[in-house]
């Protein structure tokens, strides 16, 4: 079994009046390449005629973002012509490439119904090669993402990159990552194999599993050493996990804002690329 290196606990950094938790950069980890960043917002509850998510027009450049709709809805739009709302259990992945203006809102109609809210963002690094890609959106709702259900019915795997069990994850990246949700009922098990030069990205979004052993809980991101390549998952609880595994790009990462290069000048061409409309018109 892989040998799990640290567990880090989210950090609770609330956004406005959003519960937010962000486990991935933190003061012990700043990245497990090539996953970036996640942001994990909610559980919460939000009443009638709310503002909804907060995150209006803003640029990006040199990354990728996957969202995870776990409860309520997102209105995705962008520079590029792209829009649509996605619901519960559905899933977004834009990839940036050399820049777009995107708005990660709530629907009218959960702004004025209300409801449950809880929605996860993971950044993705892009190799070098790949920062200046076409920008490219894509949307899917719950019954378009195949998934595999196994050990008796207590354990579904939604294939949203890569392969399980020879079932083809519903988006082909620009790089060979494979990312996973899966849900377990409590008793479910499950094992997983991952080549040693891959790095695992696994986030416990809810319950608690033990993992090659050692208790976890939600809300705990897990470092993996490139020792073994055995998973052994087993759910005390019912429980929902995000688990991704990718090979390392090994380049020099320079984050700035909503930007993610090589370079520090390349940062600046970023901006400067922003700033004279380059990314496109937000309408």
């Amino acid at each position: 079994m892989r040998t799990i290196k640290e567990i880090h606990d989210a950090e609770y950094s609330p956004v406005g009046d959003l519960i937010t938790y962000s486990p991935l950069p933190s003061d012990n980890v700043e990245m497990i390449d090539p996953f970036l960043l996640l942001n994990h917002h909610g559980p919460q509850t939000y009443g009638q005629n709310n503002g909804g998510m907060p995150f209006g027009p803003h640029p990006h450049r040199g990354m990728e973002t996957v969202t995870f709709i776990l409860e309520g809805d997102i209105l995705h739009k962008d520079s590029h012509g792209h829009e649509s709302v996605i619901k519960s259990g559905g899933v977004q992945w834009m990839t940036a490439g050399r820049g777009l203006i995107h708005a990660e809102v709530s629907s009218d109609e959960f702004k004025k119904k209300g409801g449950k809210l809880e929605i996860l963002q993971l950044w993705i690094n892009l190799a070098s090669k790949d920062k200046m890609a076409e920008p490219v959106y894509e949307g899917f709702q719950k019954d378009e993402i195949p998934h595999v259900v196994s050990d008796g019915g207590k354990v579904r795997v939604n294939v949203i990159s890569g392969l399980w069990a020879a079932t083809k994850g519903v988006r082909t990246p620009l790089n060979p990552i494979s990312l996973y949700t899966i849900e377990f009922k409590a008793g479910g098990s499950l094992r997983a194999s991952v080549p040693l030069d891959e790095n695992i990205f696994f986030y416990i979004v809810r319950g608690a599993l033990k993992i090659n052993g050692q208790d976890t809980e939600e809300r705990q991101l897990l470092e993996f050493s490139n020792d073994e390549e055995g998973l052994q998952m087993a759910a005390l609880t019912e429980s929902y996990v995000i688990f991704g595994h990718a090979r390392p790009f090994n380049e020099p990462v320079v984050a700035h804002g909503p930007f993610v290069m090589n370079t520090m000048d390349e940062i600046r061409q970023a901006y400067d690329d922003y700033k004279s409309g380059k990314f496109g018109k937000f309408r």
